[in-house]
């Protein structure tokens, strides 16, 4: 009241003592406002303290051993892929097979309409004929004057003289059987036999089709994919990695031998049901790219792989002794990778680590930065600020890296 009549005194009597009741609650309320909202501020305060530290769930960790796997772009290629071609002029009489057909060595695949052949063989062996008879003409020769020149009734260098005829003779007889041979082999030509078991690849001529031995393009080809090899490349750095082994001094085809079986991953992210095997490396580095190419093998029973197509090989990489962490439970900052570390005195610290590039799928292979021994909160978390106390409930480990191979 004594105030109400001091704010009277100041603003003046022309205010009715209505007004001045409906002022001075004006004037109140924001301080009343005031004081609560500082009543609530210590309450929340005082509850905070009251609840303690916030509960995590940490594990401790421990060296594993882990397999990683790298996959490399691949192409398929067959054990053979032969260029079936004519050796000799005429054109196409017959097609046996159908792009795709499985085929078997010696299986037939084309005829070629080449008549000249034919007669070739005749003229060979007419030829033949012609030889030997005159082989048997200088034998009778011979015959004829060996007996003279015994009884010195002709002199020896008429027998010389037959002996010599009779040797051209044979000769002719030995060449003539030589071209009969040879116009059958021209005329073997025209049937063009598959020379391994293998898939036919595209057929480019027709029925009718004029070929030769100088044709460009092949009548097909055979792709001979009883084993196919996969051929993939590895960069500079990655091949350092591969060769370099600071423990042994064993050979580097030792160190190929050791690689494990390989796994082939097919365009569609199948596994092929069939192992392979590392096998070359090609010494020289291409100075464009920056690589080397690789060779491994895989064998192709059922038929599924084909030359050309492409895929994926995985080589596994067994770590020792690795430090791994859960994805996630990191997050990242200004390109830098952080985990919560937990100290003795159960407060959180953020750590910078460092990772391998290739990791094992859900997981980080730790490269610095973490210890075996080191606790870190195993589930994601908000942003903790450093040497905030904590309540740790030590998880097992198993349940952590279930999912780790």
């Amino acid at each position: 009241m004594n105030f109400s009549k001091s704010l009277y005194r100041v603003i003046g009597a022309q205010i009715t003592p209505g007004s001045m009741q409906k002022l001075t609650i004006a004037v109140l309320m924001p301080c009343l406002l005031f004081l609560f909202s500082c009543g609530d501020k210590n309450a929340q305060k005082n509850a905070m303290f009251a609840q303690g530290p916030g509960t995590y769930k940490v594990v401790t960790l421990q060296p594993r051993t882990v397999t990683l796997s790298t996959d490399y772009p691949a192409s398929i290629q067959g054990l053979q892929n032969i260029e079936i071609r004519p050796k000799v002029d005429g054109y196409v009489e017959k097609i046996f097979v159908d792009e795709g057909s499985l085929v078997k060595k010696g299986q037939l695949l084309f005829k070629i309409n080449a008549p000249q052949y034919e007669q070739d063989v005749r003229t060979a062996q007419a030829g033949i004929k012609t030889a030997e008879a005159d082989v048997n003409t200088a034998t009778l020769q011979v015959n004829k004057v060996k007996p003279l020149v015994e009884k010195d009734i002709i002199s020896h260098y008429e027998l010389e003289s037959a002996q010599l005829t009779l040797q051209t003779k044979e000769a002719a007889l030995a060449q003539a059987k030589a071209a009969l041979e040879n116009a059958r082999i021209n005329l073997g030509y025209t049937t063009i036999l598959s020379p391994v078991d293998g898939v036919i690849g595209s057929l480019p001529y027709k029925l009718g089709s004029l070929v030769s031995a100088t044709t460009a393009e092949p009548l097909t080809t055979v792709y001979n994919t009883a084993n196919v090899y996969a051929y993939f490349a590895m960069n500079e750095k990655q091949l350092l990695d591969f060769t370099r082994d600071s423990t042994s001094n064993t050979s580097f085809k030792s160190k190929l031998n050791n690689i494990p079986l390989v796994t082939l991953v097919l365009s569609d992210g199948t596994i092929y049901d069939y192992k392979g095997k590392v096998e070359t490396v090609n010494g020289l580095i291409n100075t464009t790219t920056g690589s080397a190419n690789f060779r491994a093998g895989f064998a192709n029973p059922k038929g599924l792989l084909r030359s050309g197509s492409s895929a994926s090989v995985r080589i596994p990489k067994t770590v020792k002794d690795a430090i791994i962490v859960p994805q996630n439970v990191t997050y990242e900052l200004q390109d830098k990778r952080f985990v919560f570390a937990v100290d003795n005195q159960n407060k959180v610290k953020n750590v910078a680590i460092t990772v391998m590039e290739n990791t094992p799928g859900q997981f980080y292979i730790v490269t610095g930065g973490l210890k075996s021994g080191d606790r870190i909160i195993a589930e994601g978390a908000n942003n903790i600020k450093d040497g905030t106390e904590i309540k740790p409930v030590e998880v097992n480990a198993g349940s952590v890296y279930k999912d780790l191979k």
